[in-house]
Order: C-alpha cells, then sequence, then structure tokens
C-alpha cells in the first residue's frame, strides 16, 4: 500500500462519477506497504473508502480479486467490500491502469500483536478458510518453486556485494533444501497469503478486520498459517513459543488441524521465511520509483529463516 500512482482531486472526483456513494469530500495517500498506490478517500455521504489503483497485477488477474473480496465480504469475514460502478462493473481505469474503490473498515493496525492479539488473528486466520470454502473461482501460487528458483538467480550476484557470501550460501543451500522436499497432500483452498500486522485491523485486543488480498491464492491452509506466524508471532526472541501457542489456540478454536498440517509446520515456516527473503531482496535489488514507496528490510527474514533451519 505505497503511492506510486499520484492523483488530484479532479482525477478522484471524476473516479467517483460513476459510482453512488458520494462526491468527493477529502483524500490522502497511504504509505504503508509496497504492491499498489492507495488513498482514502471521504465523500459528503460522511463514509470512508478505499481507493486502489494496481501496480503489478496483470489486468487479466484482477476479477478474482474483486469476486473473492465480495465472496468472503457476503460470507461473514470482516473484510472490504468492493464497490459498484453504476454500470454494475467492479473496476474502473485511469490512465492505463485499473483500481477499484472498496469499503473501509472500523479499527487500526498495530506494530506488534500481544498474545490475546494473536489469539484473535489466528481465529480471524481459520475464519477466512472457511468462508473462502466455497469460493469456485482459482488462482495459481504466484510466488512458488519456479518463482524462487527465478528471483534467487536474479538477486544472487547482487547479495553477494550487499550482504556477503554466507547470505548467498544461505540462500542456495535452502533452496536445494526445499527442491528435495515433498509434503503430503494438505487441506486447500482460498489463502490471504500475506497477513502481515499492517494487514489486520484491531479494536483492542480484537481483529475487526483483514484488508489487502492481493496475494490471495489456492494453497495449503497451513502454507498460510506458516506466512502469519512468521509475520505475527515470531519476533526472534524468548517468548515467541508462547506467541506462536497463542496463534494456534486461536486457529484451532475455529478449525482443527489434521496431524499432518502440523507435522508438515516446521517445514513451512523455513520455506515461507525464504520466500519473504527473497522478495525483499529482489525490492531491495531492484527499487521502484514512487512518491511515497516503503521497502522492507530484507535482514528480517533472513534471521527468520536461520532461526527455524537451527
Amino acid at each position: 500500500m505505497s503511492v506510486y500512482t499520484e492523483l488530484t482531486h479532479a482525477d478522484i472526483s471524476t473516479i467517483l462519477a460513476d459510482y453512488n456513494i458520494g462526491t468527493l469530500s477529502s483524500f490522502e495517500g497511504i504509505a504503508a506497504g509496497i504492491e499498489n498506490s492507495n488513498f482514502f478517500i471521504d465523500t459528503d455521504q460522511n463514509r470512508r473508502y478505499v481507493l486502489t489503483i494496481f501496480e503489478r497485477l496483470e489486468a487479466d488477474e484482477l476479477p478474482y480479486f474483486m469476486y473473492l473480496m465480495k465472496h468472503l465480504a457476503s460470507n461473514g469475514l470482516e473484510c472490504p467490500d468492493v464497490m459498484q460502478r453504476k454500470d454494475d462493473s467492479l473496476l474502473f481505469e485511469i490512465d492505463g491502469k485499473q483500481g477499484c474503490i472498496v469499503s473501509c473498515l472500523s479499527g487500526r493496525t498495530l506494530d506488534e500483536l500481544n498474545e490475546a492479539q494473536l489469539t484473535s488473528s489466528g481465529q480471524a486466520m481459520a475464519q477466512l478458510h472457511l468462508a473462502g470454502s466455497d469460493f469456485t473461482m482459482h488462482r495459481d501460487n504466484p510466488t512458488g518453486p519456479n518463482w524462487l528458483a527465478e528471483h534467487i538467480a536474479a538477486v544472487l550476484d547482487k547479495t553477494v556485494e550487499l550482504y556477503g557470501n554466507t547470505a548467498a550460501d544461505l540462500l542456495r543451500s535452502e533452496l536445494n533444501f526445499q527442491s528435495t522436499c515433498e509434503l503430503p497432500a494438505l487441506p486447500c483452498g482460498v489463502i490471504h497469503g500475506d497477513l502481515f500486522v499492517d494487514n489486520i485491523l484491531f479494536e483492542g485486543d480484537h481483529v475487526s478486520g483483514i484488508i489487502d488480498f492481493y496475494y490471495a491464492h489456492d494453497s495449503s491452509f497451513a502454507m498460510d498459517i506458516a506466512i502469519s506466524l512468521n509475520a505475527q508471532a515470531v519476533l526472534l526472541c524468548d517468548a515467541d513459543d508462547r506467541r506462536i501457542k497463542a496463534f494456534m489456540n486461536g486457529y484451532q478454536s475455529v478449525r482443527p488441524l489434521e496431524k499432518e498440517e502440523l507435522h508438515a509446520l516446521p517445514l513451512l515456516l523455513r520455506l515461507a521465511a525464504l520466500r519473504f527473503w527473497v522478495s525483499r531482496l529482489f525490492d531491495a535489488i531492484f527499487p521502484r520509483g514512487g512518491a511515497m514507496v516503503q521497502t522492507k528490510n530484507p535482514e528480517e527474514y533472513r534471521q527468520k529463516l536461520q532461526f527455524h533451519r537451527n
């Protein structure tokens, strides 16, 4: 949720003319995150929305996310609902890019979660997995084995230059290890794929909403759990065991895990750490320009990968 495309008051007013949600009162760019251009917009109907312009996603991928959010919202998940235009379409176009407007949820994001909040986050993730169980559209994992191999090859030389041979050796070693591993068939469905703390809204210790579904795809639910444990619970501190347990207790209070899922988690925690380390390395080595761009530190996920390997 960075700002790569800048919009004026007139631009947004023109976009809103094709909706029935009022006229523009004010707007501001959202600087958190790294994928799309996002703005808070307020209308004369005293409602706040989030306007998103898609910077990386292909146009043919976007309907999946629009219909997924509408499906999850209609099935009781606290997540953004996509606003329909006057012609019932869900996407607008500006300067050759597509965008959407979604409802703005209550609550706020936190920099770090306590154990009660981790429990609530685990419950919310399980609710997401259940709410999406009858969603009929499909999207493959965009960051699977081929993506990993290609992106590691792209960053390897620069990784040696910036972070040293030890980091590059770790990339090679973990990629080789993961390529030799075979997981059993695990329960699968729609996963969020990016449930970091900046994608969860809280009121007190309770999750009030999940946002930013643009990494969603079909994969094992256990992989979603591994991504979220790394992002939310693993702080590389003495309390990590309790924090992981808090999230897992919350998740399993809604959807108990099968034995095979529990057995797969250690491997998936390593794979998830590798995937996000590589993504951050790529963004750090090949940065994109923008008005308000946030690039996240790759070193955090190198340390998390090493923690799981140890």
